[in-house]
C-alpha cells in the first residue's frame, strides 16, 4: 500500500444470474493519491464481475508487472489479466501472453480506449474484450462513495443493477472486441 493511500471498505452482495455467481463478501481497498475515485469504482466493478475463487486486487499503480485485478490457479499462475481504465498496448500484449484470457474494464469512452492500439501488437488480439458501461453511469456513483459502504451488485441479461449506499442505478454492460 502507498504511502498517502485511503482504505475504502466494500460490504458486497453479489448475484451475477449470467455466471451463476452468488456471494457475499467485503473489499478492503487501498486508493492511491493519484488514483480517481471512478477509476476505483470501476476496479472494484471489475474484482465483482469477474468474481472467481483466486481473485485478487494487485498491489496497485506501484506495480507494473501486474494487472489492477488478477485471477490465479492453485499453483499461482495467471489465468485472468484484468485491467483498468486505458491500458496501453505493451501491457496488453504482455497480459495476454501470461493469461489464459484478457479484459479491459473502462469507465471511459471505449472507442478512445481502444483506438490507441490499431496497429499495435497484442498477443490473441482476437480474444481481448473490453467492457464499458452507459455514458454517466460510474459519475453518478462517485458522489455517494464514502469510506464505509454498502454495495449490491445484480447481473441478468448483460443489465447491471447496482445500489451503492441505497442509491440505485442501472447499466448494460457493453462488450466489445478488436476488428
Amino acid at each position: 500500500m502507498a504511502t498517502g493511500s485511503t482504505i475504502h471498505t466494500f460490504d458486497v452482495q453479489l448475484a451475477d444470474t449470467d455466471r451463476g455467481v452468488y456471494d457475499d463478501f467485503s473489499l478492503r481497498v487501498a486508493r492511491h493519491p493519484s488514483e480517481t475515485d471512478a477509476f476505483m469504482l470501476t476496479r472494484i466493478l471489475a474484482y465483482d464481475l469477474e468474481y472467481t475463487e483466486g481473485i485478487a486486487f494487485s498491489d496497485g499503480i506501484s506495480q507494473t508487472q501486474e494487472p489492477a485485478v488478477v485471477v490465479r490457479d492453485l499453483t499461482g499462475a495467471i489465468t485472468v489479466w484484468i485491467e483498468v481504465g486505458a491500458p496501453d498496448a505493451e501491457r496488453l500484449h504482455y497480459g495476454s501472453r501470461l493469461a489464459e484470457r484478457t479484459v479491459v474494464y473502462t469507465h471511459r469512452d471505449p472507442a478512445k480506449v481502444m483506438l490507441p492500439w490499431e496497429g499495435k501488437r497484442i498477443h490473441r488480439s482476437e480474444d481481448l474484450r473490453v467492457f464499458s458501461f452507459d455514458p454517466g453511469f460510474i459519475e453518478q456513483l462517485v458522489p455517494h462513495l464514502e469510506r464505509r459502504n454498502t454495495l449490491t451488485v445484480t447481473v441478468t441479461e448483460q443489465m447491471l443493477y447496482l445500489d451503492l449506499n441505497g442509491i440505485t442505478v442501472t447499466s448494460a454492460i457493453h462488450e466489445h472486441a478488436l476488428a
